[in-house]
């Protein structure tokens, strides 16, 4: 009668997952034994071997790094959404003081050239060409029928309610910005009430990453907002 060996498990070394497990259980071991801890080390990326304290003492100052780049961008995004601000509620007041519909228009027109530095600004307003005859606000200005064939390139625009970012067709780049059209990279399209009852605003830019499908239109549906009810009073 045959007996299997009997086997001594304590002889055998734990497993990688079984030396995880366990840590990861007791989280508070390497308090109980600090000596050890210091006398780990690991691989490090640029050669030789660092303390297991030093590696965690790395891990994080970058994570510090990380936290800290974030940080700042936080501020910047805050300081650009202050300046912003400070930019609407100075047009604000430049609205609210125009007397009429023509000083309105031109109140914009330099807001958007002298205050948020447009390269190009155009509004688009539908209506009767003849009721705005009396308007010099330049190329700024744009009356059209809203059912004119010009404005096909923009069927889409106008059949939503949002703003536009990014690389416009070379028919809206044309059609908006005329003899400038080639220095515009990106443009924002703005809708004046709801469906572009009133018309629309497009700014352009010469940087072709200055509007972009991604980025926020919270500022552009305020500026958009703030346009049309200035208009609608007239």
């Amino acid at each position: 009668m045959s007996t299997q060996p009997e086997v001594d498990y304590a002889d055998e070394e734990p497993s990688e997952q079984a030396i995880h497990d366990y840590l990861a259980s007791h989280p508070d071991f390497f308090e109980d034994h600090a000596a050890l801890l210091n006398s780990l080390h690991l691989p490090h990326a640029s050669g030789g071997a660092v303390s297991l304290v030093e590696r965690q003492v790395s891990i994080l100052r970058q994570k510090d790094l990380k936290l800290e780049k974030q940080l700042r961008d936080l501020i910047d995004v805050a300081r650009a959404n202050d300046l912003l601000a400070a930019k609407i509620h100075e047009l604000t007041l430049q609205l609210l003081a125009a007397a009429d519909l023509k000083s309105t228009i031109i109140a914009l027109e330099v807001g958007m050239r002298r205050g948020f530095g447009a390269d190009h600004a155009v509004l688009v307003i539908f209506g009767d060409p003849e009721s705005f005859a009396d308007i010099d606000a330049g190329r700024f200005l744009r009356v059209i029928d809203r059912n004119s064939a010009a404005l096909g390139p923009f069927k889409t625009f106008l059949g939503g309610s949002s703003a536009r970012c990014g690389q416009i067709r070379d028919a809206q780049r044309d059609f908006l910005f005329q003899e400038d059209a080639e220095e515009v990279g990106s443009a924002a399209l703005v809708p004046l009430a709801d469906d572009s009852e009133i018309g629309f605003l497009a700014i352009g830019s010469a940087d072709a990453d200055r509007f972009h499908p991604g980025m926020s239109i919270d500022f552009l549906t305020r500026l958009g907002d703030l346009v049309a009810g200035a208009l609608k009073r007239y």
